[in-house]
């Protein structure tokens, strides 16, 4: 086990670690106890009843976080034709239409936090999936980011405000961002009541007894804080 440093572990002291926080404690301790010196990420970890070896088991979607995620997004956007100047005009902040730029990214570049594309351009597209699929770039049309190109400005602006795609991992956790440390109490725990209803409605028919097990909230550089399932799931959006 990894030795803790000092600045974890007085922040550790702080948190009871056989109690379930409800959500609004659990926010406020991530605060107290996060130690960056920057505006840390906060980031809610989901344990799952699920088996993610079964394709009918998996759990993915996207969620529009009502306050966003407090960071600039940037957007790449794979189009072709009139869709090139569509997405420009809607704010992409790169426009990929040849193969110089498909070959850009084949040789290791992803400066780009979310990736959209026509369908036209998929086949193109796929040449990329080894690179984009481990960083959850791919573009995919279960989580909408494969629209026609009169859907570019919509699915464009959500992505820069705040739209988060989730996807189960293979030991059955999700990892999901919220916002900032800095954001007040209640627009996190908004983002979060967002985050939560996207969950339970993406829950699989073939998924069996309890869904969701266990839920921990931590910053990027402070200790997790046990959150208690049920009062999680009582969030309600727009609270």
């Amino acid at each position: 086990m990894p030795k803790r440093g000092k600045k974890y572990r007085e922040a550790a002291q702080k948190i009871d670690r056989l109690r379930l926080y409800d959500p609004e404690e659990a926010i406020h301790l991530a605060k107290e106890t996060s130690y960056a010196g920057f505006d840390a990420s906060l980031d809610l970890h989901i344990r799952l009843g699920v088996d993610p070896r079964h394709a009918d088991q998996q759990v993915r979607g996207v969620v529009r976080l009502p306050h966003g995620l407090g960071k600039t997004v940037r957007v790449a956007v794979f189009a072709a034709g009139d869709a090139c100047r569509i997405a420009e005009e809607a704010g992409a902040d790169y426009v990929i239409s040849d193969d110089e730029g498909i070959k850009k990214i084949q040789q290791g570049w992803t400066d780009f936090d979310v990736a959209i594309a026509v369908p036209e351009m998929m086949g193109k597209v796929g040449r990329l999936g080894r690179i984009l699929g481990p960083r959850g770039l791919m573009p995919n049309p279960k989580t909408g980011t494969v629209v026609p190109e009169d859907d570019l400005p919509r699915v464009i602006e959500e992505a820069k405000a705040g739209r988060v795609e989730y996807r189960v991992d293979k030991t059955a956790n999700l990892h999901i961002p919220i916002g900032r440390i800095g954001f007040p109490t209640e627009k996190l725990l908004e983002n979060m009541a967002a985050v939560m209803e996207a969950v339970k409605k993406a829950r699989p028919p073939a998924a069996k007894g309890t869904y969701i097990r266990k839920i921990t909230l931590a910053a990027s550089m402070g200790p997790g804080i046990r959150v208690d399932p049920i009062a999680a799931q009582a969030m309600e959006v727009g609270l």
